[in-house]
């Protein structure tokens, strides 16, 4: 079985209110999206990774991960204007004979390599799967200032990646979605639209998406403890 990972990073991150773009913000020493793209350099069921980034970044982030001797293909793909467009771009260069393609956020750098695996193995029987994090908050459907209804949370969940889908269903979702001008909010969107069934997986509160400064801290909280694990293999293992 072939796997092909899509990291989209070609974002501004104006939330970030930063003039470094969110995925090179450093936590801990190492940029975010360096982060990111060491859990599926290490995930053995990945044989390519694609890494979507804007024009003017490639360079410089090629010199960044020099030092991480990569021992799998990479390809770096310019990004487009919107996210869709971004990941489209990556999938294009993602082989056909690819079975599975996953695609997980940049700037998600402590998504688990065991979640990573379980995604593609779930998509490769099922066709198509998200993780997710379920809603125990109040949610209500508003209209302006005004509360429209309360929303039932026990169906619904907080969506996360990665998510993983077979290359055959992925590719009509995209072309579909281009023909008909459909814009959607990540790519299991795209798939639901046409019908296709969408295998949910229960996510990790710890897989954080960074996007603004007050994300920061607890990113540089996950980073420490995880080094402290790495240096106290011999105590703990």
């Amino acid at each position: 079985m072939k796997i092909a990972a899509i990291i989209p990073a070609a974002g501004i991150g104006m939330r970030m209110e930063s003039s470094t773009p969110k995925q090179f913000v450093k936590v801990a020493g190492r940029s975010v999206l360096v982060r990111t793209l060491q859990k599926f350099i290490s995930c053995q069921l990945i044989h390519t990774i694609h890494v979507v980034l804007r024009k003017d970044e490639i360079e410089s982030f090629k010199k960044e991960i020099e030092d991480l001797k990569i021992q799998k293909p990479i390809q770096f793909v310019e990004g487009g204007e919107t996210r869709q467009e971004s990941v489209y771009r990556g999938f294009k260069a993602v082989e056909p004979d690819t079975n599975v393609v996953v695609i997980h956020d940049g700037v998600r750098p402590f998504v688990e390599v065991e979640m990573i695996k379980a995604i593609v193995q779930t998509a490769a029987k099922k066709g198509s799967a998200i993780t997710v994090l379920s809603c125990f908050d109040t949610v209500k459907e508003i209209h302006q200032d005004l509360v429209v209804k309360t929303l039932p949370r026990e169906k619904i969940v907080m969506v996360q990646t990665p998510q993983a889908f077979k290359y055959e269903i992925l590719k009509e979702s995209f072309e579909r979605a281009e023909i008909e001008g459909f814009q959607g909010t990540d790519e299991s969107s795209l798939v639901e639209r046409l019908g296709f069934p969408v295998t949910v997986l229960l996510g990790s509160e710890r897989n954080i998406k960074i996007t603004k400064p007050t994300d920061l801290p607890l990113a540089e909280l996950y980073a420490q403890d995880i080094k402290f694990l790495r240096d106290n293999t011999k105590v703990f293992f």
